[in-house]
C-alpha cells in the first residue's frame, strides 16, 4: 500500500471522513506502535500532556469509559474521552467534557496535523501508511492537549499491546472482562487474548481488573508482577454488592475504597452495567488515589448516558438498541432485556460481521426471540450477506420464525410492523452489530423528526 494523497483543504466534512475511513481499516490493525509514535513525535508528544486512563477488555469497555468520564467530571475535572467505533458520526470518538467535538473542530484538528500525517505516510513504516485508527488516535491526543483536558480516558480499539492508544503510558490501566473475540487477530485462546490486552499494564501504572475467568486472571496477575504494579481486583478490592430494579435503571450498592456504599441510582439496565459501574468507581479512585465521596459517585453515575446499550429509542412499538456482537455480550444483553422490559412477543433485528460467532449467537437469540428479521450492512465488506445469515438462523429457529430484509431500513420497518401486530407489549430488539445499531438509531431519529416527536 503506497502513500495516500490527502484531501483538499476545501473538502467538506463528509468527504474528509470518507477519506479517513478509507485508509487501512481498523478491523485489521498493524502490530506496531512505530507509526503512531512517529506521528506523536512530530506533534510534540500530545499523549504526555495529561494523565491517561486506558481501558481494554472484550466487553464493557465503552460503557465503563463513559462512567469513568462521568465520575471524573463530578470531581470537577475536564475530561477527554476517546472511543470506538462510532454509532452515527466519527466525531463521537473524540469527546471533551462529555460531548463529541463538532464537525468543524474535527476538520480543524485534521488540517492542523495533516502535514505530519503526510510525513509519516511517506516513510511507509512497516510497509503501510498510518492506519485510520492511528490517525484518529493522534487526532484525539492532539485535541485533548489543545483543549486542554485534565485527564484523557482512552478506550482501546482492539487488544492492547499494539493498540495505537498505547502510545501513552497510562496512569491507570483498566481491564474489563476478557472472553473470545477477534480470535483471528488476538489469538485462539483466552490466555493469548489476555496476553495482548495485558500490554496496557506498564511500570508506574495501577491495574484495575474486573473479575476474569481463570486463564485470563493468571495472565493479568503475571503481567502485574513482571512490571511491578499494584492491582485492584473485583471481588477483593471492589465490586457490586447488591442492586434493585428502578424506573429508568437500577439502584446499586457497591464496595468502594471507603467501604460499602448504597442507594446509588444508575440510569442503565442489566447486572453487567452495575458491575461496570463498580469497575468505573474503582478506576476513578485509583486515579485520585483515595476514595470518592457518595455525592461524587451519585452525581457521576447519575448523568451517564450510554447510547445503544439496551437503549429504548422508540415507543408504540418499543424499540431497544444494543451493540452486543459476541456470545458473552449477547447473553448479558438478553438477560438485561428480560429484566428491564416487558416484551411479548419480542422481534429481533439482527446483522453481524463475518468474523463473529454467528451460529452461537443465533442459538442464544433463538431462546428469546419470537421472530428474527435478519439483514446486512450494504457496502460493509465485513458484514455477512443476508442469504448466509438467514441460512444460519433457519438452522436454529423454528419454521416461520425467520424473516429477511435487504437493508436495515427495510428490516426495522418490517420488525416494527410485526410488533404493531403483536399487541401493546410487543417490542423490537436490535442486536448483533455496532454498525447496525448506529444505522437504525439514525433511521429512527429521522422518523421522529418527521413526525414532530
Amino acid at each position: 500500500m503506497s502513500s495516500l494523497a490527502q484531501p483538499s483543504i476545501h473538502a467538506g466534512h463528509d468527504e474528509l471522513v470518507d477519506w479517513l475511513i478509507g485508509r487501512w481499516p481498523e478491523s485489521h490493525p498493524q502490530p506496531s506502535l512505530e507509526r503512531i509514535q512517529a506521528l506523536c513525535d512530530l506533534l510534540g508528544d500530545p499523549q504526555r500532556a495529561c494523565p491517561v486512563i486506558q481501558i481494554t477488555g472484550t466487553n464493557g469497555k465503552g460503557s465503563t469509559a463513559i462512567m469513568i468520564e462521568g465520575l471524573l467530571r463530578a470531581m470537577g475535572l475536564r475530561t477527554g474521552r476517546f472511543s470506538s467505533p462510532h454509532l452515527e458520526d466519527v466525531t463521537e470518538r473524540i469527546a471533551i467534557d462529555g460531548e463529541p467535538i463538532s464537525a468543524e473542530r474535527f476538520d480543524e484538528i485534521w488540517y492542523q496535523i495533516a502535514p505530519m500525517v503526510q510525513m509519516v505516510d511517506d516513510r511507509l513504516i512497516g510497509g503501510v501508511p498510518l492506519t485510520f485508527f492511528e490517525v484518529i488516535t493522534g487526532m484525539a491526543y492532539a485535541a485533548f492537549a489543545d483543549a486542554p483536558v485534565d485527564v484523557a480516558i482512552m478506550e482501546v480499539g482492539m487488544g492492547g499491546r499494539w493498540d495505537a492508544t498505547s502510545v501513552a503510558d497510562a496512569q491507570v490501566a483498566v481491564v474489563a472482562p476478557i472472553s473470545l473475540d477477534h480470535t483471528h487477530l488476538l489469538g485462539n485462546t483466552i490466555a493469548q487474548i489476555a496476553g495482548e490486552k495485558s500490554g496496557i499494564i506498564k511500570h508506574g501504572s495501577v491495574a484495575v481488573l474486573a473479575d476474569q475467568v481463570t486463564e485470563a486472571a493468571a495472565v493479568l496477575m503475571k503481567r502485574c508482577f513482571e512490571v511491578g504494579v499494584p492491582a485492584k481486583w473485583e471481588g477483593t478490592d471492589f465490586g457490586l454488592v447488591d442492586r434493585q430494579l428502578a424506573v429508568g435503571g437500577q439502584v446499586i450498592r457497591i464496595e468502594t475504597a471507603d467501604g460499602p456504599m448504597g442507594d446509588i441510582f444508575l440510569p442503565l439496565h442489566g447486572e453487567y452495567m452495575a458491575r461496570n459501574a463498580a469497575l468505573a468507581v474503582a478506576a476513578a479512585e485509583a486515579f485520585r488515589g483515595s476514595a470518592l465521596s457518595g455525592e461524587v459517585i451519585s452525581e457521576g453515575l447519575g448523568i451517564v448516558k450510554a447510547p445503544a446499550r439496551l437503549e429504548a429509542v422508540g415507543s408504540d412499538p418499543l424499540v431497544v438498541l444494543d451493540t452486543a456482537h459476541n456470545t458473552d455480550a449477547v447473553a448479558a444483553t438478553l438477560a438485561g432485556m428480560r429484566e428491564a422490559f416487558t416484551a411479548q412477543p419480542l422481534i429481533g433485528v439482527v446483522a453481524m460481521m463475518r468474523d463473529k460467532p454467528v451460529p452461537e449467537v443465533m442459538g442464544l437469540l433463538a431462546q428469546e426471540l419470537d421472530t428474527i428479521v435478519v439483514t446486512t450492512m450494504p457496502g460493509n465488506q465485513r458484514a455477512m450477506p443476508v442469504a448466509e445469515i438467514q441460512e444460519l438462523a433457519e438452522e436454529t429457529f423454528e419454521p416461520g420464525q425467520v424473516r429477511a430484509a435487504a437493508t436495515p431500513a427495510l428490516a426495522i420497518d418490517l420488525a416494527r410492523g410485526l410488533a404493531e401486530q403483536g399487541g401493546d407489549e410487543a417490542a423490537v430488539l436490535v442486536i448483533g452489530s455496532v454498525y447496525l445499531a448506529g444505522e437504525i438509531r439514525e433511521i429512527l431519529e429521522k422518523l421522529q423528526e418527521e413526525l414532530g416527536l
